[in-house]
């Protein structure tokens, strides 16, 4: 780690402590802790200094996140989605634009990305939601579900249809026809706010329209969706290391038949195998990075392998560390307990396992056929 990340990390590590399994129990985060990492602009570091944020690179920011995901992964969600959200409007916001909304999302702000609806899902070309010119304003109209930090933002970023395309649209959770609806009881990252997201004739000014209205959907929506996914990869990262650290520390301690747990066969077995899935899926990791961090070509297939091998990776990961722990592990709120049950929903979030393995297939047949 660079001396910024490192000290960035450290203070995250103080600040959260061991007060992650709490706030998983309890389904929430202190709004004054992670408005004070928004304000820091630890939450999108990845944003250049000019804006607020730390002006770190992917693979800088990726370390971070790593590290954040190895402590909490609900919390490391709210960075995914503050800096997905910051990074839509990076690249397509114009110059007034990226000024106003980046200096809110590093002065304590939050955000959401709403992308998701009840009829689409993996298929967001099955998206209904509208946004439209209305004289000098502009109109959303639709329902979102699922929206990591929605119960928190104070901002969404709205993708929907616009004439023959989709645009994404800023829309202040309290504009008049905006509902949000806390998702109760999520499986997994159950203190990052989930919700669900009505739009009821929402009323906004014209520039609440960012760049790139009526592009196709796999030019926009793409572009927010490899960030998404890259930083959850990183986050899968860290939660293997997370169950690397309480599955090494258990075995080592623990006595079975008269010897450490580590000296069965069958134990090491899983130390071993999990010590193999999360230095390769670093390196995967660390590819997509270096990817985005040169601009390579390669970025889009680079990021989907990174984010399929460490999601399934980190699940099968934090069932091994159950499987090691065995009733320690089991109690709800332990960090391998936590550990499977996140892992589980990094498989389906920012692009399922099975759509990952249609695109990286297509990406298969196009370089090596």
């Amino acid at each position: 780690m660079t001396d910024v990340v490192f000290d960035a990390a450290t203070l995250v590590t103080q600040l959260v402590g061991d007060r992650a399994d709490g706030w998983d129990r309890d389904g929430r985060l202190p709004a004054k802790l992670v408005r004070s990492l928004a304000a820091k602009g630890l939450l999108c570091a990845q944003l250049p200094t000019l804006y607020g944020g730390m002006g770190l690179s992917s693979m800088q920011n990726g370390e971070l996140t790593a590290h954040v995901g190895s402590l909490c992964s609900s919390l490391r969600s709210l960075m995914t989605s503050q800096g997905m959200a910051a990074w839509t409007v990076q690249r397509f916001g114009d110059a007034q634009q990226r000024m106003a909304y980046l200096t809110q999302l590093t002065s304590g702000s939050l955000a959401g990305v709403a992308f998701s609806e009840p009829s689409a899902g993996s298929d967001l070309s099955a998206i209904t939601t509208s946004i439209h010119a209305h004289g000098d304003t502009i109109v959303v109209e639709g329902g979102k579900v699922w929206v990591t930090g929605g119960d928190y933002a104070d901002l969404l970023v709205v993708f929907g249809r616009y004439a023959n395309g989709v645009a994404a649209v800023m829309v202040p959770v309290d504009a008049p026809g905006v509902t949000i609806r806390r998702v109760s009881d999520p499986l997994g990252c159950r203190a990052a706010g989930h919700a669900d997201v009505r739009l009821d004739t929402v009323r906004l000014p014209a520039d609440a329209l960012l760049g790139g209205a009526g592009l196709p959907m796999e030019f926009l929506i793409t572009a927010a969706l490899t960030y998404g996914r890259l930083s959850v990869a990183w986050g899968c990262v860290g939660i293997m290391r997370a169950c690397l650290k309480a599955t090494t520390r258990h075995a080592s301690s623990r006595k079975q038949s008269g010897k450490p747990l580590a000296d069965h066969q069958l134990v090491a077995r899983h130390l071993a195998e999990l010590l193999v899935a999360e230095q390769a899926a670093t390196r995967c990791c660390q590819e997509a990075s270096r990817c985005w961090d040169s601009g390579s070509a390669d970025l889009g297939a680079a990021v989907m392998v990174a984010k399929h091998f460490a999601a399934g990776s980190a699940a099968r990961c934090a069932a091994a560390a159950v499987q090691v722990l065995a009733g320690a592990g089991a109690i709800d709120g332990h960090p391998v307990a936590r550990a499977y049950r996140d892992a589980k929903l990094m498989e389906i979030i920012e692009g399922s396992n099975e759509i990952c393995q249609l695109l990286l297939s297509k990406h298969a047949l196009a370089v090596w056929s």
